[in-house]
């Protein structure tokens, strides 16, 4: 059984940077993470592995040569190999560029049963890119998944819906995209850390993928963040001196009714 976890690193939550002239984000910071809900995939696919004795795990991102670190991580906590897709060609990515490279990434590895990854990330909140990647690769999704279960061709998930839960059984190939209350991430090994500083991860960019350039990064993007900008928060500040009279408590109430705030 073949599973692949895609995971992204992502700017701590304080640190998000976007170009306003580009409206690209500045991914060059240090203070990088894991995305929260990747970690969660992550967890989940490593617990499916530790259950059965015929899986191999491989875990995906895409980013500049610093994700790197993320897949080290990814290693240390119990996949097997990990790639990286990063150059210039990928710069800019929307979520459907994305979702076609990495789609094109999962193809050359052969045959995959499983395809786990976060339902959304920190950096751009649309929740595309994983129904992006199903879609490339002509297979079912299932999103918003709590909780699955592995069986022999096929897998069952509890998928969170609005009132309530649903359980559905999909043959395997599938991808699904799981939120944070489908398991705790734990933290890695010591053997899981020793592997991680061996294990070589490769590189690979359109080179490996044969894709048309005119589809990667920022031109190949038909969706793009046209301005960024910083809200403006202001406030007309009214002073009333109390004077002993009625007359500024009049006042403060029918200016909250007006508002309709009483």
């Amino acid at each position: 059984m073949n599973i692949v976890v895609l995971i992204k690193q992502v700017p701590g939550t304080d640190n998000v940077k976007m170009d306003p002239e580009t409206g690209v984000m500045i991914r060059s910071g240090k203070d990088t993470i894991i995305n929260p809900l990747d970690e969660n995939a992550l967890a989940e696919a490593v617990r499916i592995k530790n259950s059965r004795d015929d899986v191999k795990l491989t875990a995906i991102s895409m980013g500049p040569e610093s994700a790197m670190k993320a897949l080290k991580e990814a290693v240390a906590m119990g996949a097997d190999a990990g790639i990286l897709l990063s150059g210039r060609v990928f710069a800019g990515s929307d979520t459907i560029a994305t979702g076609r490279a990495l789609s094109a990434a999962i193809k050359k590895l052969g045959q995959v049963d499983l395809i786990i990854c976060g339902e959304r990330a920190t950096d751009g909140e649309t929740g595309q890119t994983g129904a992006m990647i199903a879609e490339f690769l002509d297979i079912p999704v299932q999103t918003y998944v709590s909780a699955l279960e592995v069986k022999d061709n096929s897998v069952i998930v509890k998928r969170t819906v609005e009132g309530g839960f649903e359980y559905v059984e999909v043959p395997f190939p599938v991808l699904v995209t799981v939120n944070k209350d489908i398991n705790e991430p734990g933290f890695p090994t010591l053997d899981g850390k020793l592997k991680a500083k061996q294990v070589e991860i490769p590189v690979w960019g359109n080179e490996e993928l044969g894709l048309d350039k005119s589809v990667l990064g920022l031109g190949g993007s038909p969706t793009r963040v046209v301005k960024v900008f910083s809200p403006k928060l202001s406030r007309d500040t009214i002073m009333r001196k109390a004077d002993g009279t009625t007359g500024p408590v009049d006042e403060l109430i029918q200016f909250l009714t007006g508002k309709e705030v009483l």
